[in-house]
């Protein structure tokens, strides 16, 4: 194999770009498949209760209707973990908008229009509650939280530490219900071919997925095909199966023809899940010096009575800093509402609110600089395991984005900064995201012709993993990217998991550098000749992560806020928003780019916009859909910067890559939140920062 200039770390425009632009890519909902009917689900208008029957005459008459589907005419599905799943399983009822029926109809609006006519008699309607309140008696204390995490964990004596520390800080904070709300909408083409399920999903995981689905309708692993080639987005809400997915394939089934099943806006808030609320309490104690000696954080926070959910808001707390004393532990309270799931950064970016919030509150305590406090309590290994971290560049991206800013000339001086009827100030946090990594296989092939495909059943959801992994797999081979084609997608490229966790292309990359590297060892052997039929091999990387040395791996970062805010409305506006980050090896600068870019416009989403708004009387979200649900728009967006250091970790994978999806979004919305309290004078605790609160602070004050 030759020797060629390496393209990993370079800056190559995404392969599927021109598709995208011109419209050749196709989604989920795009495939061409003939004979498709469409089904449109029927939701539950009640909270709590029972389906007593479902009256469907008169949807049956309208023209282009197939069949009404409810708890009684679909097919059995073997029961799962996740209940959710058991879509038209049961005629009891769980929280509004809950699934209870569905018309399969030629069209999709006959679909639409013979679902409005589907009368559903429910009996049994109980009394509910769906707002989480710090005093219900019920909350209950978890054994575990998401991805392994331990409910509790305590070290040292937390309690006699903040009596005894000379400085301390006591707060209470709030993050909002939040939804993911991806550009695509969650769509399905299901069809059967006896008793083989093809789906054509906007999917972040096509193995993890078919595996589920094979599991859920008791079939061979194989007999389920999920084709996702391309995914507008998805930000953890297609990371797993969801309620629609299922519809299309119950539906498919029980027609005999494929289904299209593609969620409106307004659908997505119950099906697809959202980030739960939290309500979280922190108690910092310090020395004088601004060294801290103990960190008590609890997150209260919800889930369904369908699944129990616990999302590890208070883990980072755990390794962020130093301490001798810790207690972090999560708390639940289970409701009658859909279930929460992954949302970017799930307990990263709500728990990281709070604690960096905290930590610029002890600041001002100490009349310390928020930079210098945090570059202090700088831990020599992880805080809670004894463990070396592979890498820490936390300090290192404090100090650079503290240059690239200009932070040296700051008045640390609260309300004192005026530009006419605006208040200006600035605010600082920390970033950081857990590496996680999961065995992947991928295969790579050499044709006559003197091209190469690699194919592994990673997806692109828009992060740009195809050109990535091309990178990859030509450095590995020696040759240039427009030799190389990789295929993502597909769930029978094997197992590999999802783009998700921040996992993804750290993952698949490895899997992809070992099936190249065998397959250049291969042609070596042969003395480069390729046989007429081609060569191919595959790889695993189980026995590799088995093997893995015990590191704590992490990603890091540091954000930087200045805004405005208007005297008279209370409007907040980020002026300049600044990230550097540490994220292992970087693969693709402009993609890269992209990927921190985003995860900070959502971080400004969060900061000043996004809250799912709860009727306790309803029982459901009142602003559902984008025209009540506020996300940043490009007005919001002015000065933002992404930077990274150069860090180098050889405990990663062989390309030395960590995950950078979702390190962006973490410690936003503190670095905007400290800098509107540096503007004002007034702490904001309380997420969404919107002018009503802002107007009220001020007026308080």
């Amino acid at each position: 194999m030759t020797t060629l200039d390496k393209v990993v770390g370079g800056a190559p425009a995404r392969i599927e770009g021109r598709d995208k632009v011109t419209g050749a890519a196709r989604y989920a909902s795009e495939y061409p498949v003939p004979d498709a009917v469409y089904a449109w689900p029927v939701q539950s208008t009640i909270v709590r209760g029972r389906v007593r029957a479902v009256r469907a005459t008169a949807a049956l008459a309208l023209p282009g209707v197939i069949a009404v589907l409810d708890n009684r005419n679909v097919s059995r599905l073997r029961p799962v973990q996740d209940a959710e799943l058991a879509v038209l399983q049961s005629a009891d009822v769980s929280y509004r908008g809950q699934i209870v029926a569905a018309v399969v109809a030629n069209t999709l609006e006959q679909a639409r229009e013979a679902a409005s006519a589907v009368r559903v008699v429910y009996e049994g309607e109980e009394g509910y509650d769906v707002v989480l309140d710090p005093g219900d008696p019920r909350i209950l204390s978890p054994r575990k939280a998401n991805a392994g995490f331990e409910g509790t964990v305590d070290w040292g004596d937390v309690e006699g530490a903040l009596a005894s520390a000379p400085v301390g800080v006591d707060a209470v904070y709030t993050t909002s219900t939040e939804h993911a709300s991806p550009m695509e909408p969650h769509a399905t083409i299901a069809f059967w071919e006896g008793e083989n399920l093809t789906l054509y999903n906007a999917d972040q995981a096509p193995w993890m997925s078919a595996t589920a689905i094979a599991e859920l309708f008791g079939l061979p692993e194989n007999a389920v095909n999920i084709v996702a080639d391309h995914v507008g987005g998805g930000f953890g809400s297609k990371a797993v199966p969801r309620p629609p997915t299922v519809l299309a394939a119950l539906a498919a089934r029980a027609v005999r023809r494929p289904v299209k099943v593609a969620m409106t806006r307004q659908q997505m808030f119950a099906l697809v899940s959202y980030r739960t609320p939290t309500v979280q309490r922190v108690r910092l104690g310090a020395e004088r010096d601004g060294t801290l000696t103990a960190v008590w954080h609890d997150a209260l926070q919800q889930s369904s009575k369908l699944v129990e959910y616990t999302e590890q808001t208070v883990a980072a707390s755990r390794m962020m800093y130093a301490t001798p004393n810790s207690h972090t532990a999560h708390r639940l309270l289970r409701l009658d509402v859909p279930t929460p799931s992954w949302m970017r950064a799930p307990g990263e970016a709500p728990g990281m609110f709070a604690l960096e919030s905290a930590m610029d509150e002890l600041a001002y305590a100490l009349g310390m600089d928020p930079v210098q406090l945090r570059i202090v309590n700088e831990p020599p290994a992880d805080p809670e395991s004894g463990l070396p971290f592979s890498s820490r560049n936390l300090v290192a991206c404090l100090r650079e984005g503290a240059a690239r800013f200009g932070w040296a000339g700051r008045d640390p001086t609260p309300g004192v900064r005026e530009e006419g009827r605006k208040l200006v100030g600035t605010g600082v946090a920390s970033s950081t995201y857990p590496v996680f990594t999961m065995a992947s296989t991928a295969a790579a092939y050499a044709e006559p012709t003197g091209r190469f495909v690699v194919e592994i059943a990673a997806v692109d959801i828009g992060t740009g993993a195809r050109t990535a992994l091309t990178q990859v797999a030509a450095d590995e081979l020696g040759v240039p990217m427009d030799r190389v084609t990789v295929r993502v997608g597909r769930s029978v490229f094997g197992p590999a998991p999802f783009a998700g966790g921040s996992m993804g292309t750290s993952s698949w990359s490895w899997a992809v550098s070992k099936a190249c590297r065998a397959l250049v060892k291969e042609l070596d052997e042969r003395a480069g000749v390729v046989p007429p039929e081609g060569l191919g091999v595959r790889a695993d990387t189980t026995e590799d992560l088995a093997a893995w040395k015990h590191f704590s791996r992490h990603s890091f970062g540091a954000q930087f806020a200045e805004v405005t805010v208007d005297v008279d409305s209370g409007q907040v506006r980020v002026e300049r928003l600044l990230g550097v980050f540490a994220a292992g090896r970087i693969i693709n600068a402009r993609t890269a780019r992209s990927q921190f870019l985003g995860g900070m416009t959502m971080g400004i989403s969060m900061a000043l916009h996004e809250a799912l708004e709860m009727d306790p009387r309803f029982g459901d979200f009142v602003n559902h859909d984008l025209a009540g649900y506020h996300i940043a728009a490009n007005a919001d967006v002015r000065g933002i910067e992404a930077h990274w250091i150069d860090e180098q970790d050889d405990e990663l994978n062989p390309v030395g890559a960590k995950g950078i999806g979702e390190v962006g979004i973490v410690g936003t919305a503190a670095a905007i939140a400290n800098a509107v309290f540096h503007a004002t004078g007034f702490r904001q605790r309380d997420l969404p920062i919107t002018l009503d609160r802002v107007r009220a602070a001020m007026r308080a004050g």
